[in-house]
């Protein structure tokens, strides 16, 4: 396993950070702690979660797992995302930042979170107010280091902007969905991240299992895969057929390659010099153990020119999208659109 600094930080990371969405869901506990034993076996030092993954459930597996070593690891968790019902149990406010998480700790029974990321913006909130909360956590040790999830660039650019005006480091990394059959990071966020000195640790390398080819063009999802179970965000998101189609191309390429498209898609994130670390998610540690075979493989100019020829730099594989949980901003109407 290689390391890296983490932006302008001293702190280094594994290149591969497991995730652990299915963790306390369909992955049990059990499970669970042999995918992130197996992970740190490995070297990887680098474990992200999330306050609602599993409605909770997966920081108290994850807490319990790693409790022994807990130092070995850098534990990153997040905050913004609906959490219940009520008006205040989302977003950036001072109130529901410091109520997460204090809840993060409980469950993940820690005094401490290495890095807390924004999961999301707030599009109508003040930046400054989450900024200055979280610089008050840090200020109390019970953080780290901070992040950003999903943010465009000039929202990279106010917090870092935020941070220096408080007096605390600008975050350390920004988290932005990133594969090749959705390059739109490429645009703005990967370069501001690099220009405001954050590392990237980008999610979904796989587009959400679209590109382990296993789905095909015009045809039903297996049963028991995400998309036959109608998993909403794969279905707003990767569930596209111009990806279903490229991941079939990538499979014929990389046939006589010796690797599988997990591997090769994996290793096209990892293969920018501009990404720290890639999340990858397993649902089993069979899954695991095919994505770390990702490191093994280095890619060749013929390799990023296939790519490229699929996929433009800077875009998504289909013309016109754009992922409604996280809309673009630019356009308000001055008057209601018809219904």
């Amino acid at each position: 396993m290689s390391y890296r600094y983490l932006g302008r930080s001293g702190l280094k990371v594994s290149r591969l950070a497991l995730g652990t969405m299915m963790f306390g869901g369909p992955t049990d506990e059990a499970s669970s702690h042999e995918i992130i034993a197996r992970a740190k076996a490995q070297g990887v030092n680098f474990i992200d979660t999330a306050d609602v993954y599993q409605q909770g459930r997966t920081e108290e597996v994850v807490g319990r797992a790693i409790a022994p070593d807990r130092d070995d690891w850098v534990l990153a968790t997040k905050f913004a995302n609906p959490a219940g019902e009520g008006p205040n149990q989302r977003g950036t406010s001072r109130k529901w930042i410091i109520q997460a998480v204090e809840a993060s700790l409980r469950r993940l029974g820690t005094d401490y979170i290495d890095i807390l990321y924004f999961h999301r913006a707030d599009f109508n909130a003040p930046l400054g107010e989450g900024v200055r909360a979280v610089a008050d956590l840090i200020r109390a040790g019970k953080v780290r280091y901070f992040g950003v999830s999903n943010f465009r660039g000039w929202r990279i650019a106010e917090v870092a902007h935020l941070a220096d005006a408080e007096g605390i480091d600008r975050p350390v990394a920004s988290q932005p969905l990133y594969n090749l059959v959705n390059r739109t990071a490429e645009a703005e966020q990967l370069p501001a991240a690099a220009a405001y000195g954050l590392g990237v640790v980008s999610y979904s390398p796989l587009a959400r299992g679209v590109l382990t080819a296993k789905y095909l063009p015009g045809q039903a999802p297996q049963e028991g895969s995400r998309a036959a179970r109608q998993d909403k965000r794969l279905l707003e998101t990767e569930w596209r057929e111009e990806s279903v189609r490229i991941a079939q191309q990538l499979r014929e390429y990389v046939a006589d390659k010796g690797i599988d498209p997990v591997s090769f898609a994996l290793g096209w994130v990892l293969n920018n010099q501009l990404v720290t670390s890639a999340i990858a998610g397993p649902r089993t540690l069979a899954q695991w153990e095919g994505y770390v075979k990702a490191l093994d493989y280095r890619f060749s100019a013929e390799d990023e020119a296939l790519v490229d020829r699929l996929v433009a730099p800077g875009h998504p594989s289909t013309p016109g999208f754009n992922d409604p949980g996280h809309p673009v901003e630019g356009r308000v109407p001055a008057v209601a659109p018809a219904a």
